[in-house]
């Protein structure tokens, strides 16, 4: 099987380049002989961030949690909240598998990068299936592990569900915060200093909008995060924003980035750039990136 360029080679240097469209053109089965274990990875990845969520979710809101009996203050729970899934999140881009798959666990990012023509056709649907099945899984996981006790309806297996203030500014919320979250991924990445520094930059966010904006929207960004728990708890009365809002605030941002750059594009679609695994982003699966100007 072709081994396709480390990340570490495409990125080490910022050169504007263009790659040739190997990767877009490639067949679902070609893809998926190719590209399988990035496939695999984005599932595994998905799993571990709702079976994360669910477990902390669990542990900070369920009546019979010890942490809930300790921990009585609202504000106090979701900032802890924030804080492990940020960790999480840290933990999940600098793991093998993260550093290879890039890390996603998100079909609206996903789809930005497609936008951006770093992720081929098949490669997106691909990953977008594989995060939405990551996510059940991860839910179903900890339902076992922890004894059916995320299904308590003080947890509701870490649902995502819009606050008080209605399904409006829920909408808004997510659109806000998906288009800035988006927005520091790209420009961080692209950016020679900053890029070594992207996963931190986009756990801190996620860590920020779970401690304060949970009461608006439930804080998704991720139509894989909402899934899951939508998928055992029945909660599908709302689900139209969190498959909305975030992928059409981060197409606008990677609309606004390309916009910027004078469609220069980006340089990669992994949120851990500087690694030895193989990259099937970089050089567009097959094929190295060629200079502008030289024929490919």
């Amino acid at each position: 099987m072709f081994e396709a360029a480390s990340c570490e080679a495409g990125t080490r240097e910022a050169p504007r380049v263009e790659t040739k469209a190997g990767n877009g053109r490639l067949s679902a089965p070609a893809s998926l002989r190719l590209h399988w274990p990035e496939y695999l990875m984005e599932a595994g990845e998905s799993s571990v961030y709702l079976f994360s969520a669910c477990v902390v979710a669990t542990l900070l809101w369920h009546p019979h949690s010890p942490a809930h009996r300790y921990i009585a203050n609202d504000v106090v729970r979701h900032v802890s909240m924030g804080m492990a899934m940020a960790a999480t999140m840290i933990a999940i881009v600098v793991s093998p598998w993260g550093k290879q798959s890039g890390a996603h666990i998100n079909p609206a990012v996903t789809l930005a990068f497609y936008r951006l023509g770093k992720v081929g056709a098949w490669d997106a649907a691909f990953y977008c299936g594989a995060q939405l099945a990551g996510a059940v899984a991860g839910v179903a996981l900890a339902s076992l592990v922890l004894q059916g006790a995320p299904a308590d309806k003080a947890v509701r297996y870490a649902a995502t569900l819009p606050g008080n203030h209605g399904d409006t500014i829920a909408f808004a919320a997510e659109l806000v915060m998906s288009f800035i979250l988006m927005s520091a991924v790209l420009f961080a990445s692209n950016h020679k200093v900053l890029a070594v520094y992207t996963h931190h930059f986009a756990a801190m966010l996620i860590g920020t909008y779970i401690a304060f904006e949970s009461p608006l929207s439930g804080m998704s960004t991720n139509p894989a995060r909402t899934f899951g728990p939508a998928f055992f708890g029945g909660y599908w009365h709302a689900v139209w924003i969190y498959f909305i809002a975030p992928p059409l605030g981060m197409l606008a941002a990677a609309q606004m980035f390309l916009l910027n750059r004078g469609h220069s594009g980006a340089l990669c679609a992994k949120l851990h750039h500087h690694n030895d695994k193989r990259c099937i982003f970089c050089h567009s699966g097959f094929d190295f990136p060629v200079p502008l100007g030289e024929k490919a």
